[in-house]
């Protein structure tokens, strides 16, 4: 009789993709218990405000704007992607380990805390537009949506086990100390990447225009610039709301930080669903339509945060649906989209496209984290909320005229 649990197929298939897949699971745990624990101990041990919140936030997403268009020229010209990204592992490991160690010798302040945010994502930037092109070296054309739903599918537990983690991590021994996992999680990753060896895209060579080569490809690709449109405006006001979210969680709504760890893992079950119906719903519907729905089942949901109100178990199934809903949207959008981009975007110009429009779409991220910040010292937390969750719902409008609505399946890649 088989097996309902059986390893999939790709897993079982290819080791170097299963040593990879198992290093970004780990890694992604530890992403999930910093993106929870980073900001309680800006709130809890440091005691930050609604605008030193949203300067936290915009720290640690600046480096995108500031060089990621660099970092993407830097990689096509250098090649050796898997070398990138497992130095980068080891860097931020050393970085985030600082907090706790300042934290001992009760030596940390909000500036260490920008600092390593925004050290911390410059090598983070360096990672992930490297990590296209190391992809496309693990996985064949044909299995770019199954590799994806499995990647993405672990970002999704990741979404339940993280934040449950942090959570309890904080509760039990103070958010600066469970800081360690997530510098554990880096090495765990670094180690599954010196494990492999992919025959990876050859070095650009460097030319006149090199730079802004990949700018100039989304702009006159309808595809990627209506992509770049509709997911750069998904993620302004998705991080007005997040900048605010802990804060108006734990301050406005009262819910302890094991509580919201745990109703932040339970609505990432969302998470999982998404990656388990992704590949079945873009053989439905079609690719790109599949794209389009994520775009718009994403950020909906959050509407319900700024609704919360009541009594304690209704504030607390509000906040769960809203993480259920989202957590399957944005599962949705990222492996169709993920799965677009690799299939269209052509070998030479991968990390100087990932670069490019990395720029404008987590570029926008720190700018919204900073408007969030604003906004909630000047118009409140909950009215900020509000305009955050609605405005990220109008992200879907660059598709409706696009041609991502007509792919019902991959592209062929553009020269």
């Amino acid at each position: 009789m088989r097996s309902p649990l059986r390893v999939p197929a790709l897993l079982r298939e290819s080791a170097d993709f299963r040593r990879f897949f198992a290093g970004q699971a780990v890694s992604l745990v530890g992403d999930q218990i910093s993106l929870i624990a980073l900001p309680l101990v800006a709130v809890l041990v440091l005691d930050a405000n609604a605008a030193e919140m949203g300067y936290l936030t915009a720290a640690g997403l600046a480096p995108n704007l500031l060089f990621a268009l660099h970092a993407g020229a830097w990689v096509d010209r250098r090649g050796q992607r898997r070398r990138t990204m497992l130095a980068t592992d080891v860097g931020r490991a050393a970085i985030v380990a600082t907090v706790p160690l300042a934290y001992a010798f009760d030596a940390l302040t909000l500036w260490h805390l920008y600092a390593v945010a925004f050290a911390s994502g410059t090598l983070s930037v360096l990672f992930f537009v490297s990590y296209s092109g190391l992809f496309v070296a693990l996985v064949p054309r044909e299995r770019y949506v199954e590799a994806n739903a499995l990647l993405h599918g672990s970002r999704a537990f990741s979404f339940v086990a993280g934040p449950s983690l942090g959570g309890a991590l904080v509760q039990a021994l103070s958010a600066p100390l469970a800081l360690v996992a997530d510098a554990l999680s880096f090495l765990g990753s670094a180690l599954s990447l010196a494990r492999i060896a992919p025959a990876e895209p050859p070095a650009e060579q460097a030319e006149r225009g090199h730079l802004a080569a990949g700018a100039r490809y989304i702009a006159g690709s309808p595809i990627m610039r209506a992509s770049l449109g509709a997911t750069a405006t998904i993620n302004f006001f998705n991080f007005v709301f997040w900048a605010l979210f802990v804060l108006y969680a734990t301050r406005g709504l009262h819910v302890r930080p094991g509580v919201l760890g745990l109703v932040l893992g339970a609505g990432a079950v969302g998470g999982v669903v998404g990656s388990a119906l992704t590949s079945r719903l873009a053989r439905r519907i079609g690719v790109g339509p599949a794209f389009a729905l994520g775009c718009v089942v994403f950020p909906a949901p959050l509407v319900l945060v700024p609704l919360a109100g009541g009594p304690r178990w209704l504030v607390l199934a509000l906040l769960f649906l809203a993480e259920l809903g989202s957590g399957l949207g944005v599962v949705l959008l990222d492996i169709s989209a993920a799965s677009i981009f690799a299939a269209l975007v052509p070998d030479r110009l991968r990390a100087r496209m990932a670069g490019a429009y990395m720029v404008v779409n987590s570029g926008v991220r720190p700018l919204g984290s900073l408007a969030g910040g604003a906004l909630g010292s000047a118009i409140g937390l909950r009215a900020t909320l509000w305009i955050a969750s609605l405005g990220a719902i109008a992200g879907v409008l660059w598709l409706l005229r696009s041609p991502v609505l007509r792919l019902r399946e991959l592209p062929e890649q553009e020269a």
